[in-house]
């Protein structure tokens, strides 16, 4: 059964803030290693991961998909991406990108973690964290952070007072 793991490894992948996204189209994904963990659950992708679902994609370093151990019509169901270095999420019109992303495949949330940058077009804007509901496509950016600072939850270090910072283009009135 776990054979067909590599077929429909992840049921499900985000759109960047902007609506609801369908979650049923094909996926496809490509590394340059692939570790199958069968006990644990999970599978981890390392080297140039990449991953692409309808017009998203999702780039990073390493991805460790996590499924429950139901398989439906043949496949397991993936149920948390975590990724990590250089993350980007793309979109037709948007880009974000950030040190760690998570998505909760159950909750349909991404979270993007460290040094995050949402581009769309001209308009920039930078946090410590990006949370993306993919239900309704709210994008809700903080100055909270895992970068340099006090040492937080599960020993990553958490940026205080951290501040969104960024650029809004206006309109050529001429």
């Amino acid at each position: 059964m776990r054979r067909f793991f590599f077929l429909s490894l992840l049921a499900a992948a985000p759109a960047l803030a902007q609506g609801s996204h369908n979650t049923a189209a094909p996926i496809d994904f490509g590394a340059d290693h692939i570790e199958l963990q069968d006990r644990a659950n999970r599978a981890v992708l390392s080297g140039n991961v990449s991953v692409r679902q309808a017009e998203m994609s999702l780039a990073a370093a390493r991805m460790t998909v996590a499924y429950t151990g139901q398989v439906v019509n043949g496949s397991p169901q993936v149920s948390r991406l975590d990724a990590s270095g250089g993350v980007t999420v793309r979109r037709p019109d948007q880009t974000a990108r950030s040190s760690y992303a998570i998505y909760d495949l159950n909750r349909r949330v991404i979270t993007m973690l460290g040094a995050v940058s949402l581009t769309q077009g001209a308009n920039t804007v930078n946090g410590g964290r990006l949370t993306i509901n993919l239900d309704t496509g709210r994008a809700v950016i903080d100055g909270s952070s895992v970068g340099s600072g006090g040492a937080g939850a599960g020993g990553a270090t958490t940026a205080r007072g951290g501040r969104v910072t960024g650029t809004f283009s206006v309109p050529d009135r001429r």
